[in-house]
């Protein structure tokens, strides 16, 4: 809760000034019955026509006040709530930029989707209901009780049986929701991944003819969410029936007590209708307080999921430090790493080093570790045994910033944002000139897609679908090349594209000077490396040039050869 707060300091004045008029409004309510008890009394007891009609406009103006009163305060309250679910949303946002692949991969994206949505929502509902009821509705509750003592005490004793009773229900009512509010919210995390898996994945159930089998499987994800909510919901709506039950025998003792002590004299009948009116009163804020109590529980529950997230502590950046005079572009050292979760390690004891200005290439079969190696490299995983550096640095020290600034990373899937092919081109660097990018896209043989597209201004949409596959590869391959890095990592970022165009690539990227380092299936694509990784898995079988590993590597020749005429 105290995000919650934090968020909510900016708006102190609004979380004021909405209670305020909330109580001010309340003030009228208070003062109706008095003014029904002399109309009843001395209006129309005594046929005084000019009290009633002077009674009735006092009625009137109370009713005016109150309305100007709860627009006040709704709209303190709604922009209090308004702006405090923005702030966590940015927080949210900002946070999870933080955050490592490894805690992206435990975390889930559906699970992150639904805190900075469904979450964020429940609790800018809660902090709304809050300003506006929180003190109004006990405040009702305490001022119908007290104008009751004030109206005959005895009767009021009826009221001060009723409201112990009536906060029985309430807090047990919220102690037993919470916890299931709770389970709620993470079904809906299982509904959302359905949702994003099948939205991503459509060609391929359609392709394969899944349409029911996953229909099928999303309706049991939204029973199994209904039937949690459904447990929850049947717990909430006892409330508003055991209140009115409560309040009802309340009214029941009032009357009775009423009218024995209007028999005997003791009060007037016009005392009665006050006091019954301060009951109702009591009675509709009850139901309103428990609505409330409903919502705070939900928002509650989901303020503590919002919570859990902005206390995670992102990824922890090293103090800056000078580079260590070296030739080599980076270095492996004894490395090993285990995904969370994923039993056997994905790479085990990988020593070895890339001079500045080499190309290295790296093949293995599926599975072997060759994209988690040069994940690495960034640090999108920090190695969990042994070190790597670039340029000489640890780059489990190294701050984030510096460190990928130094290194170009195009990852397997090929990912464009809706915009344009300049906009997309200017992730790798925002002041990139046009000149610039041009130059990028000739290296990236991406100058078709240029002509293609119309121009630096050819729009993109979302995730590049009306690109081909090897253009958005190419695209991606002229983005990072426009930041200019010191080490360009393609972790098979040319699976998409032609042998021929594959071929002019990598000689073009031969003539920048910088690292290059190709993760390929294709020995093709790799061949003509300064030195060649072969992994299996996790572990570096041999390194060398080609002619080297064709001597004394067998799994290099085996893929070498499946992949040629030899193979035949």
């Amino acid at each position: 809760m105290k995000h919650l707060f934090s968020c909510l300091k900016t708006y102190r004045l609004e979380a004021v000034l909405s209670p305020l008029f909330k109580l001010l409004e309340a003030g009228m309510e208070l003062l109706v019955p008095l003014v029904v008890a002399k109309i009843v009394d001395v209006g129309i007891a005594q046929g005084d026509k000019m009290f009633i009609v002077h009674a009735v406009l006092l009625l009137a103006g109370f009713a005016a006040l109150g309305l100007v009163f709860a627009l006040t305060a709704q709209y303190f309250a709604a922009k209090a709530a308004v702006g405090t679910g923005a702030e966590l949303r940015r927080r949210l946002f900002n946070k999870m930029q933080t955050f490592s692949f490894a805690q992206i991969d435990k975390m889930g994206a559906p699970s992150m989707l639904t805190r900075m949505t469904s979450d964020v929502d429940q609790v800018q509902t809660g902090v709304n209901m809050v300003l506006r009821l929180l003190l109004r509705s006990p405040i009702v509750v305490f001022g119908a009780t007290a104008m009751a003592f004030v109206v005959d005490y005895k009767c009021a004793l009826v009221f001060l049986a009723l409201i112990p009773l009536l906060a029985l229900v309430v807090a047990s009512v919220m102690a037993a929701s919470i916890p299931k509010y709770r389970a709620v919210q993470e079904e809906l995390d299982g509904v959302y991944l359905s949702v994003r898996e099948n939205l991503t994945g459509v060609r391929v159930l359609r392709a394969f003819r899944l349409e029911e089998k996953e229909g099928a499987a999303f309706s049991r994800k939204s029973e199994t969410l209904e039937r949690a909510q459904n447990r929850v919901g049947r717990i909430a709506a006892l409330t508003a029936p055991l209140t009115f039950l409560l309040v009802n025998v309340a009214v029941i003792a009032l009357i009775f007590t009423g009218a024995v002590r209007v028999n005997g004299g003791s009060i007037l009948q016009g005392d009665v209708v006050a006091l019954y009116g301060y009951l109702a009163l009591i009675l509709v804020e009850l139901v309103k307080f428990a609505n409330l109590i409903v919502t705070v529980s939900r928002a509650a529950s989901c303020a503590k999921r919002v919570g859990a997230v902005l206390d995670m502590e992102g990824e922890k950046d090293g103090a800056e430090e000078e580079e260590t005079a070296t030739d080599a572009a980076f270095s492996f050292e004894n490395v090993s790493f285990t995904y969370e979760g994923g039993g056997a390690p994905a790479l085990s004891g990988v020593t070895f080093e890339a001079r500045r200005g080499e190309t290295v290439g790296i093949v293995g079969g599926t599975g072997s570790g060759k994209s988690t190696l040069v994940r690495l490299l960034p640090r999108f995983y920090t190695a969990t045994e042994g070190v790597v550096r670039v340029f000489g640095r640890n780059v489990a020290a190294a701050p984030a910033k510096v460190l990928r600034e130094k290194i170009g990373y195009v990852p397997q899937k090929a990912v464009l944002f809706r915009g344009t092919i300049a906009s997309n081109l200017r992730w790798g660097a925002k002041e990139a000139s046009d000149e610039e990018l041009l130059a990028a896209l000739k290296i990236a043989q991406a100058e078709d897609v240029l002509a293609a597209k119309g121009g630096l201004e050819g729009e993109i949409e979302q995730e590049g679908r009306n690109l081909s596959g090897g253009q958005r590869q190419r695209l991606t391959i002229a983005r990072a090349l426009v930041g200019r890095p010191e080490i360009l990592v393609l972790d098979d970022a040319s699976s998409a594209l032609d042998y021929v165009t594959d071929a002019r690539l990598r000689a073009a990227l031969r003539g920048l000077g910088c690292t290059v380092v190709i993760v390929s299936q294709r020995v093709a694509s790799v061949m003509h490396a300064d030195k060649i990784l072969v992994l299996d898995e996790g572990r570096v079988a041999d390194m060398g040039t080609h002619e080297e590993l064709m001597e004394r590597c067998g799994l290099y020749r085996e893929i070498y050869r499946s992949q040629t005429e030899e193979a035949i």
